[in-house]
């Protein structure tokens, strides 16, 4: 079905001139002349059916072709083709082990293509063997068993010779625990290795942990502390010698103190040698880790209190200015997250002077953020429930006290004692990060797990979140990057940074854009209700509940269904 008629009735029986191709018609247009002209229909299937039947002729003649080629004299035209078994393939692997590697003169530049010529040679004529890459020593070992087996491709090991990427992958699955404030001393004798440990050192997760990094393996380690004490924990490479490890590990026992945990870092991939590890007192023997992530998640897991409750998530917001509408985000957000998502959260203002989210929740203002910031090493667990404030069954406020009569210059050691204690309260901490840039502002957000940037689409915003986003990016390289959000969008007669320019910047799509919509945000503010009771459907609500969603990892990707076409509907019935 190529084209459609100019005129629908033709008196003279004259055949219709086709100049235009269906495909350039919509739906509409080729309904409508369906029902001017009910002939149409048939007419068009005519020009269908003998389209079909000229590809038909088509295929029998290619048909004939094949046949004649078939028919051709030869060793190939003998016998069908047949896919080689695993055998076949061994034996010729094994038949031309020594063969050395073709080279650009042994190219035959004028081979021809015909079908002929790639038939088997005669006996008289002399023939090259097929080249056959020569097989590993190790992959011959593998075809001793019968039956033959599937060897897998062999990882290459890191040495000293070995040219390798010094990116490492981010696997943001990994579960880490945190890690106390312990020494640790990593011995080091490739790049790689020396690569890892220094990106593991630098992320946040270790920032409590004071490591050094040095050069050798077990061997220099057990003359290094023969004369000095040994770390809480000491990291060490494998090398490529299983029994070079395992002397040096016996070596080192001898001057280790006993509370010393060992972890051992290596590409051999042997059970009998993690079994010797094992029996001499290694902690952890990690194979290949791929990402510092790995080696942090392993340190985090010697020292994880089994008893201990699950620590709970910070999620910081921050707005790229002052007025981007980060603070009624996070409010909004936390709610979402206890109410819809039905999860323990725990909201901090921190914004200590002029804090709304006691205005937001209908809460007057409490002095036991400040208490517990002036003295953190009395909050526990149990002034801690005395000190928030209930706004629902699953949502507690830490509200900010909203006096100016005093300072707050607080040492960033305090905040992180506070948000330590309360994350071991809750799953979900939602904290409202104010405009500021200091020491402990800093902290929060390079400890944060995820950070909820928020920016309008004017100028000033637009030059301090890339700002923001290159620092951020710059001491969390191991982390996912911030969660972008677009506020205030479509004020009537504002001239706007577009969402593109944006992700074009800052190399982030932004995962939601709330539209301009200050009738619903006033009648929160001013009934003190959140976003999901007051306008429930509202363009904003779902865009609030979107970034709860991604926070807890339930974000849906909506999939729009195909649409109706008569023109697949004609391809069907055809």
């Amino acid at each position: 079905m190529s084209g459609l008629p100019h005129s629908t009735n033709n008196a003279s029986g004259d055949d219709h001139d086709f100049d235009l191709d269906l495909d350039d018609l919509d739906d509409a247009t080729l309904q409508r002349l369906l029902e001017e002209d009910p002939a149409l229909e048939e007419e068009l299937r005519a020009i269908e059916a003998a389209e079909s039947a000229r590809a038909e002729n088509s295929e029998e003649d290619d048909t004939e072709l094949m046949s004649d080629t078939d028919d051709a004299s030869g060793p190939m035209a003998a016998a069908p083709f047949a896919m080689p078994t695993a055998e076949e393939e061994l034996d010729a692997l094994l038949v031309h082990e020594d063969l050395p590697p073709m080279g650009f003169d042994d190219l035959d530049l004028d081979a021809d293509t015909d079908l002929d010529d790639d038939a088997e040679p005669s006996a008289s004529e002399p023939t090259d063997p097929p080249f056959v890459a020569a097989p590993t020593h190790d992959d011959l070992a593998e075809y001793d068993y019968t039956p033959p087996m599937v060897v897998a491709e062999e990882e290459p090991s890191f040495d000293e010779t070995t040219e390798v990427d010094e990116t490492f992958e981010t696997d943001l699955s990994v579960n880490v625990q945190p890690v106390p404030r312990i020494n640790i001393h990593a011995f080091c004798a490739t790049e790689r290795m020396t690569g890892l440990i220094e990106a593991a050192a630098g992320d946040r997760r270790l920032a409590k942990a004071h490591v050094t990094l040095q050069s050798g393996d077990a061997r220099r380690a057990a003359e290094i502390y023969s004369n000095d004490s040994t770390p809480n924990l000491l990291i060490l490479e494998a090398g490529d010698s299983s029994q070079a490890l395992l002397d040096g590990l016996d070596a080192l026992a001898q001057v280790c103190d006993p509370s010393t945990r060992v972890i051992i870092v290596g590409d051999i991939n042997d059970i009998r040698l993690y079994r010797e590890l094992i029996n001499r007192g290694i902690s952890e023997y990690i194979v290949r880790p791929s990402s510092p992530l790995q080696i942090i998640s392993s340190i985090g897991s010697l020292y994880a209190d089994p008893d201990a409750p699950p620590i709970g998530k910070t999620f910081v917001f921050v707005g790229a200015r002052g007025g981007s509408g980060s603070s009624s985000i996070c409010h909004n957000v936390a709610w979402s997250l206890a109410e819809e998502m039905r999860s323990d959260t725990v909201l901090m203002d921190l914004d200590l002077a002029f804090g709304t989210a006691g205005l937001d929740f209908e809460h007057d203002p409490s002095q036991g953020l400040a208490e517990a910031l002036a003295a953190p090493e009395r909050l526990d667990d149990v002034l801690l429930d005395r000190l928030l404030q209930k706004c629902t069954e699953r949502l507690s406020l830490f509200a900010a006290p909203n006096l100016l009569d005093r300072d707050y210059d607080m040492p960033t050691e305090s905040f992180e004692a506070v948000i330590d204690t309360v994350k071991a309260s809750a799953p979900c901490i939602a904290v409202d990060l104010p405009h500021v840039w200091t020491g402990w502002a800093r902290m929060m957000l390079q400890s944060a797990d995820e950070i909820i940037l928020t920016a309008t689409p004017d100028l000033s915003s637009f030059r301090n979140a890339k700002n923001i986003v290159e620092t951020i990016k710059s001491h969390r390289t191991n982390d996912a990057p911030p969660i972008l959000v677009l506020n205030q969008v479509g004020v009537p007669k504002r001239p706007e940074v577009p969402a593109e320019q944006f992700e074009e910047a800052l190399g982030l799509t932004p995962r939601a854009i709330l539209p301009w919509d200050p009738v619903t945000f006033g009648t929160c503010a001013t009934n003190a209700e959140p976003l999901m009771e007051v306008a429930p459907k509202a363009k904003v609500t779902q865009e609030v509940s979107r970034i709860a969603r991604i926070l807890m990892g339930r974000d849906l990707v909506e999939q729009t269904s195909a649409g109706f076409s008569l023109k697949s509907l004609f391809a069907k019935k055809s």
